[in-house]
């Protein structure tokens, strides 16, 4: 879980062109988990471990990368909304270099879906990423 700097470009950027994407990738997840696997995702921060224990459960099941990466992105999305909803000083999504970043109101980016392929491959936390992107 790293944070970075945001550069220029991306600091243009506003909430509701940056957001599109993330916020529809993370309310299909949340649909998707609700009706396919029974699993709550209410937005919350503990919410994460859920989400965690599930990439989980597809890494250890030996799921092939390409079968699970847009549910990957999905739990990104989810986990960068929770950290925008969440994060005292406001957060917010930015679009740079296509990916999707959050930028937190101390100006640093985390990025989400990169956690989430990070945990999907045994060496991330949606929920510590959250933590600490949250921390004041």
């Amino acid at each position: 879980m790293t944070a970075h700097r945001a550069p220029e470009r991306a600091a243009r950027a506003t909430r509701p062109q940056a957001a599109a994407k993330p916020v529809r990738w993370a309310a299909d997840t949340v649909a998707t988990m609700r009706e396919g696997a029974r699993l709550r995702l209410d937005y919350s921060t503990q919410s994460l471990w859920r989400a965690d224990r599930m990439i989980e459960e597809l890494r250890r099941e030996q799921t092939p990368y390409a079968a699970v990466e847009s549910v990957l992105r999905g739990f990104g999305a989810y986990a960068g909304e929770v950290i925008v909803r969440r994060t005292e000083g406001g957060a917010e999504w930015l679009e740079s270099g296509g990916g999707h970043w959050v930028r937190t109101a101390d100006g640093r980016l985390w990025d989400p879906v990169d956690e989430a392929r990070r945990c999907f491959a045994g060496h991330g936390s949606l929920r510590l990423l959250c933590r600490d992107a949250t921390a004041i």
